[in-house]
């Protein structure tokens, strides 16, 4: 385990011949991961669109013109039910996402912690994405019982500002230290596909492998191009890209989930088998990502019978966050 990798030692495993570097992470895999457990995650938009940021690739911020349709935060018991159908078709981790730029105490957040309590209590591993969070936010959410924050750093910072101007990358870093400070789990990776050159990649995963700690979960998406927003013409990223991405990052951070994540619709089984040989495992099912599309429960449960995959169990790396309280006040 090391946090002190330099971009030049990154760069040489990223470009490193495409099946060695397959090996080398395969053999990195099994060393640290069970290569038949992929963890199944489900990923629920409970507030959307409305976005005031202006996330080149987001078709929820409020200034692109997306068939997105804006709904306010579900309520409570809707959220509940749909955990509990996520966690009966077989996803031991569940996942809310909000379209806010930062988080805010107010009702609507009190709400999230009675959100955050119920599927805790479920026996599911409950994961947010909400913006960036303050460290008394963080605390409090780590009352209610969650265990992961995911904030994602999307790209390198040099190239940050050509995606995202209404948040810095300091912005996003101090987030993922107040929910580190907080003892919540950390969840953190990026997004290739946006106009960005090796050198972003290889950037963002230096990143990512030199935090005093490496994020216990690092989503890899391709991007899916959605109409109205500034990226809409960009063309679809190779599976070859992609398993440079996540061999490289299970090599350097050998303990992390790597989590398949959004851009999985558009491979094919064998596309797919090959990202868990080079150390993905864990995806998230369900018919979206938040509001991009994904592969349907029986694809998902076809792609694992024809894998001899098995769903990995809630909190291997961890005990069940314990509820600091039994009513969170609204």
């Amino acid at each position: 385990m090391r946090t002190d990798w330099t971009r030049a030692e990154i760069a040489e495993i990223y470009n490193s011949p495409v099946l060695d570097l397959i090996y080398r992470a395969a053999t990195v895999h099994r060393q640290n991961h069970d290569p038949q457990e992929v963890q199944v995650c489900t990923l629920l938009s409970v507030k959307t669109g409305g976005c005031p940021e202006d996330c080149a690739y987001c078709p929820q911020a409020a200034r692109y013109h997306t068939n997105v349709k804006v709904h306010k935060l579900m309520e409570v018991d809707e959220v509940l039910t749909a955990a509990q159908r996520a966690k009966d078709t077989g996803s031991t981790r569940f996942c809310m996402g909000a379209a806010w730029r930062e988080v805010r105490d107010n009702r609507d957040f009190d709400k999230v912690l009675e959100m955050v309590q119920g599927v805790n209590e479920m026996g599911l591993e409950v994961c947010c994405t909400l913006g960036m969070l303050s460290e008394s936010q963080a605390q409090k959410l780590k009352d209610a019982g969650l265990y992961a924050y995911n904030h994602n750093l999307d790209t390198s910072e040099e190239y940050y500002g050509d995606i995202i101007t209404t948040r810095t990358y300091d912005d996003r870093l101090d987030t993922l230290g107040h929910a580190r400070k907080a003892g919540i789990s950390v969840c953190s990776g990026g997004i290739i596909g946006m106009g960005e050159s090796e050198q972003d990649r290889i950037g963002m995963l230096h990143t990512l492998a030199t935090l005093p700690e490496h994020p216990e979960s690092v989503p890899v998406n391709a991007l899916v191009p959605v109409e109205g927003t500034p990226l809409e013409d960009q063309p679809r990223v190779s599976i070859w890209e992609m398993l440079r991405m996540i061999a490289t990052a299970r090599i350097i951070m050998p303990k992390a989930m790597v989590r398949l994540s959004a851009g999985r619709v558009r491979m094919n089984t064998e596309e797919q088998a090959l990202c868990f040989l080079a150390g993905a495992n864990s995806i998230f099912a369900g018919d979206k990502l938040l509001t991009t599309p994904n592969p349907d429960e029986d694809a998902d449960q076809q792609l694992f019978q024809t894998l001899n995959i098995r769903p990995r169990k809630a909190f291997k790396n961890g005990d069940q966050p314990a509820v600091v309280f039994e009513q969170i006040p609204m």
